[in-house]
């Protein structure tokens, strides 16, 4: 089950572009897959529990994007890859994968937990850690475990990735970054807005040289400072 304003936002990036092969890993029980066939696109599942995988007529494959995915290169004019990459053992691993599966000029659109939005920061200074990577103890392992049927790497989140490591590994990997979004506003950001006005003040205080080399305009921008729940980042391979 997608974040709300998660797949919308995946689709108003996708609609304008030409119709063509798509993959879409993690695909989880299809809802985006069907999205993107009513869109005009042709459709291509993967995911690590593909048993779990309910629509007809759509090929699906099990893989692990920790691993090598099971498709020939250059294969895939587009691939989708939603909330995957904070679940898995590698992640930079994914993103050769993302690399070699695409062709040139393929679109890759990939999404993570915002750790960066202000209110995450907030919780990490104040707790130690964020809303969507909390301790993992061993009871909350236990229960994991049992919520999911020995499926745990469906509720586990093992890897807090942030803005600066995906867009390190999408230019490690030869993309260029289109676009950054959010998934949707909060309704209580207002409470955040001398923090978030303090951030931006010492952005602009930042000589451009700094700023450029740290990357500070982007992450006190609204879709990473002022995000909801979800970063989506959408770039092309070169």
């Amino acid at each position: 089950m997608s974040r709300p304003g998660l797949h919308e936002t995946v689709l108003k990036i996708l609609r304008p572009l030409p119709r063509g092969v798509i993959l879409d890993c993690p695909a989880g029980e299809g809802a985006l897959a069907q999205d993107l066939l009513n869109e005009g696109f042709d459709v291509r599942c993967c995911d690590l529990y593909s048993e779990l995988f309910r629509l007809d007529g759509v090929e699906i494959k099990r893989g692990d994007l920790s691993g090598t995915l099971p498709y020939t290169s250059e294969s895939f004019d587009y691939i989708t890859s939603l909330d995957g990459l904070e679940h898995i053992d590698s992640p930079p691993q994914a993103f050769r994968e993302y690399r070699r599966l695409l062709k040139p000029r393929g679109h890759l659109i990939i999404s993570v937990p915002n750790i960066m939005n202000v209110e995450e920061r907030l919780k990490w200074l104040l707790f130690g850690y964020t809303s969507h990577f909390k301790p993992l103890s061993e009871q909350s392992k236990a229960k994991i475990h049992y919520d999911c049927a020995g499926k745990d790497e469906i509720a586990v989140h093992a890897n807090p990735i942030g803005y600066n490591e995906l867009r390190y590994y999408l230019e490690k990997n030869g993309f260029e970054i289109q676009g950054v979004y959010r998934d949707r506003k909060k309704a209580n950001q207002w409470l955040y807005w001398p923090l978030v006005a303090f951030i931006r003040l010492l952005a602009k205080l930042t000589s451009a040289k700094r700023r450029a080399d740290r990357w500070t305009d982007e992450l006190a921008s609204d879709p990473v400072l002022l995000g909801g729940n979800t970063i989506i980042i959408h770039s092309i391979l070169k």
